[in-house]
């Protein structure tokens, strides 16, 4: 075998390798962001928000404000923050259309607090810890299971400890996202965004 393909047949080897690791690592960063499970020990939780359609919520948002709904109705003391703002593409914000739901759900307009400025996961959370009192130092982070490890890395960042409630992903999407994130994951953990 010539040199120059044993150079590109071991290119290849360290490539897949590296992959496999990489989706292994990012697997488990995924499971550990599942953890601590939020037992209503923070009094403030976030919502992080995620597509509105014109006529209805994403399935991905639904999911998420189902389990905060559950979460809400459990732990009556605490606080809502509501972080998502408005793209070009959606006719209001996702932090209002998650109070409409938890509204029209029986959650109190006085729990909720919405932060609808929000483009991104970093700024759910930068903009929603503007929210907080300047004593608060823990939170619990609401959002779909494959996005709770970013979430919470980015939390930390901002020196915020966080507990989690997990919400299911639409398997519809699942596939899409959860490869999407895993990348996101990686970037987050280089770039700290």
């Amino acid at each position: 075998m010539k040199k120059s393909k044993k150079i590109a047949v071991a290119c290849v080897i360290a490539i897949a390798v590296s992959s496999l690791f990489l989706w292994w690592l990012t697997g488990k960063w995924m499971d550990e962001g599942l953890d601590p499970v939020a037992d209503g020990t923070n009094d403030y939780a976030i919502i992080l928000g995620a597509k509105v359609k014109r006529d209805a919520l994403s399935l991905s948002l639904q999911y998420r404000l189902n389990a905060a709904l559950e979460y809400a109705n459990e732990h009556p003391h605490v606080t809502m923050i509501l972080s998502g703002g408005q793209g070009p593409d959606e006719h209001i914000s996702e932090a209002e259309a998650m109070s409409r739901f938890l509204t029209e759900n029986g959650i109190a307009a006085e729990r909720l607090i919405l932060e609808d400025v929000s483009t991104s996961t970093y700024e759910n959370i930068l903009f929603s810890k503007e929210f907080l009192p300047t004593e608060t130092t823990s939170v619990t982070i609401i959002t779909s299971d494959y996005h709770l490890a970013r979430a919470r890395k980015l939390a930390a960042s901002l020196d915020l400890e966080s507990d989690a409630v997990s919400a299911e992903t639409p398997k519809v999407v699942a596939a899409k996202l959860v490869l999407r994130e895993r990348i996101a994951l990686v970037k987050t953990y280089i770039v700290g965004k």
